[in-house]
């Protein structure tokens, strides 16, 4: 009976430390930057995550999050909104300390009194926004914006340019995969000139709930959608698995107009792949091309771009200008840093997983 005690008690000991190699711990207090006073009600959350909560009668939050980087976004009406990087390979502090700068509510009414919102834009423009934001492919149709109301529509003749913003959450509602999205959407804009539109916000995602039968298709749609994806792409390459998980990669030419390239046969060499308190650093610097070889690329992508139907390959093309990290959830940073063009970046917001998905 002694020794059955202690094999429990040493199962219990090696349960409990799994489980905090695979969570780490957030507290935070949120107060107004020029008082110091807490706010209470203030929202705190990891974006593209299904995790968030909010404050307390003393500002503070608390979260537990699954190991890997995010960027924590806080924010309470009337104040300008913060967000900072977070991950597991960070000191641990005891308190992070979050002032919140009152908006300045001049600047933003002199930025709308200068635009020209248009009335119906939603009538003239919904229909586009829908196809630049959430996107064309399969799952697309079965998403909604179920406060289109949220949208305002500025056209500018003199740029020929497009802008949206909301002055709500925007939430859209994803069918395909069992996700309702609250997107607080900074900007959208579409450049007529060029034929390129660009946006920025936090998605925050919440599980929908259904039957078991449809749950059970949600889970087969979301596996589809992250095989191939720019989150799969990380978690391999953290996990030094592309090859066997299906990715080829090239370096191509400087000449951003050549398609010819060399196929890398050892992407983690010491120039270029570094292991770091849990973090990879990828110095990368220029043009490579992503394919992916175990899943065809959607139907609608190959139609859109006049592509044969029996095209194997997804096809993405990353410009790279300083390098990047990669966490362990395959959350990576400076995001910015890495443009995607061809099949991720036709992949939008309907393709979109939380980073605390996990495959199956």
């Amino acid at each position: 009976m002694k020794h059955l005690m202690i094999l429990l008690l040493s199962v219990t000991c090696y349960s409990a430390t799994l489980a905090q190699e695979k969570t780490f711990v957030v507290f935070g207090k949120v107060v107004d930057a020029e008082t110091k006073q807490p706010l209470v009600g203030a929202s705190a959350y990891c974006q593209s995550t299904t995790q968030g909560t909010i404050t307390n009668n003393d500002g503070l939050f608390f979260m537990r999050l699954p190991n890997g980087g995010y960027d924590m976004v806080v924010t309470y009406t009337g104040y300008e909104k913060k967000i900072m990087r977070i991950s597991a390979s960070q000191p641990a502090a005891d308190t992070l300390k979050i002032d919140l700068a009152k908006e300045n509510k001049s600047l933003s009414e002199v930025a709308v009194v200068a635009s020209t919102e248009d009335p119906d834009g939603l009538n003239k423009y919904g229909k586009f926004f829908n196809q630049n934001f959430i996107g064309n492919s399969g799952n697309s149709n079965q998403c909604a914006v179920e406060n289109p109301q949220a949208l305002h529509f500025y056209f500018s003749k003199k740029r020929n340019r497009l802008k949206i913003m909301a002055r709500e959450d925007v939430i859209i509602v994803n069918y395909a995969l069992g996700y309702k999205i609250r997107y607080q959407l900074d900007s959208f804009s579409y450049d007529y000139n060029t034929n390129i539109s660009s946006y920025s916000g936090s998605p925050l995602f919440q599980e929908m709930d259904s039957t078991e039968e449809v749950k059970a298709q949600w889970k087969k749609n979301r596996a589809r959608t992250y095989l191939g994806s720019r989150m799969h792409f990380m978690r391999s390459f953290y996990d030094s698995s592309l090859k066997q998980d299906g990715f080829i990669l090239e370096k191509l030419n400087d000449d951003p107009e050549s398609v010819k390239g060399t196929f890398i046969t050892n992407p983690y060499n010491e120039q270029d792949y570094l292991v770091d308190s849990g973090d990879v650093e990828v110095s990368w610097n220029g043009r490579y091309r992503i394919s992916y070889d175990k899943v065809y690329p959607d139907k609608q992508f190959l139609e859109e771009y006049k592509l044969p139907a029996t095209t194997r390959f997804q096809i993405t093309v990353l410009d790279v200008s300083n390098g990047f990290v990669i966490e362990k959830n395959g959350y990576f940073y400076e995001q910015n840093d890495v443009i995607n063009s061809g099949y991720w970046a036709w992949k939008k917001l309907s393709e979109l997983l939380p980073y605390d998905y996990i495959y199956q």
